[in-house]
């Protein structure tokens, strides 16, 4: 009988060795492996920035390799396909929280539920979208008062860029329509670098930017800001109201932070979601953000799913009343 104990047990040491999935259900989750970290955008972008400065202060915390890939296209929506059909193992995760999951769904179909899909991690960062208009001496409008009378004086006359149809950029002017009662000319671009040069030269008269994507041209004067779509003022421009402060009840917040397939575990979501805030409180991360001018935009994975649920229907119910 001991014998037969001893192969027993020198048989399920073996198959442990073999099998990483048995190894982990005898002991707590913990990756064995390189965590793929999908970026839906190119590389140098703010998305992208984002993944990479987390990896680089999680490095000494998450004990496998965290390798960002970036997989462009669809605003978004490849990398969320892809991320919505890999393995739900703990070692695929998707930069979540701008247009491929509360805007583009609204618009088109797309090859994954924004709501069921994934399983949300957390949320890393939450800035602010900023209406501007051209700047200097004589700014195109000194307020979003005047900005909005002239819309309303000139249906379909006063023009906005964004970053493409069905993106966030796209949906904040659509949200101003309906709860304004107002009527844009949209000029849709390629990106939100594009539609900004564009307003600089004056191709549109109003815009829609997040703040890390704005640089120096707001405290420069090229450009004037008149509200933000946040829910709190923007850390970098205190003295511009939120919509909300000016009456009008929206908010679309860019987002960022990690999701992975809905299959994954209470455990898996609790070791990432626990060691990428290990992350944000590091120098690495504090430093990032304090550059970029944002506050602290962390949310755990239900809130950063409800965050995302709310503006994506917000957004189709616009939608369905023009």
């Amino acid at each position: 009988m001991e014998r037969i104990n001893r192969r027993t047990l020198l048989g399920a040491a073996g198959a442990a060795l073999a099998c990483p999935a048995y190894a982990q259900q005898i002991g707590p989750w913990q990756p064995n492996r390189p965590i793929q970290l999908i970026v839906g955008y190119a590389p140098g972008g703010g998305s992208d920035i984002i993944a990479r400065t987390i990896a680089e202060a999680c490095s000494g915390i998450i004990p496998v390799p965290m390798v960002v890939v970036n997989r462009p296209g669809a605003g978004g929506a490849l990398a969320a396909e892809f991320v919505a059909r890999a393995a739900p193992d703990g070692h695929t995760l998707v930069m979540h929280g701008g247009s491929e999951s509360t805007s583009l769904p609204a618009f088109r179909d797309v090859p994954y539920d924004p709501k069921k899909s994934f399983r949300a991690v957390i949320r890393l960062t939450r800035n602010g979208h900023v209406l501007s208009c051209k700047g200097g001496e004589r700014p195109t409008y000194p307020d979003f008062a005047a900005a909005m009378a002239a819309a309303k004086a000139n249906p379909g006359g006063v023009a906005h860029g964004s970053a493409g149809i069905g993106t966030l950029s796209h949906s904040i002017f659509i949200l101003m329509e309906r709860a304004v009662g107002v009527e844009f000319l949209h000029v849709p671009y390629t990106g939100g670098g594009p539609a900004l040069q564009a307003l600089l030269a004056g191709q549109t008269q109003l815009n829609i930017n997040a703040t890390d994507e704005l640089g120096d041209q707001v405290t420069s004067g090229a450009l004037k800001a008149l509200a933000v779509a946040s829910e709190a003022r923007a850390k970098a421009y205190p003295n511009v109201p939120t919509l909300r402060e000016l009456g009008y009840d929206i908010v679309a917040d860019n987002m960022k932070g990690w999701v992975g397939p809905a299959g994954m575990t209470d455990e898996m979501v609790t070791y990432l979601h626990d060691r990428f805030r290990q992350g944000m409180q590091t120098p690495t991360w504090q430093r990032f953000m304090e550059r970029v001018g944002e506050s602290d935009g962390y949310a755990n994975g239900p809130d950063f799913q409800l965050s995302m649920d709310r503006l994506l229907d917000s957004i189709r119910a616009a939608i369905k009343r023009t």
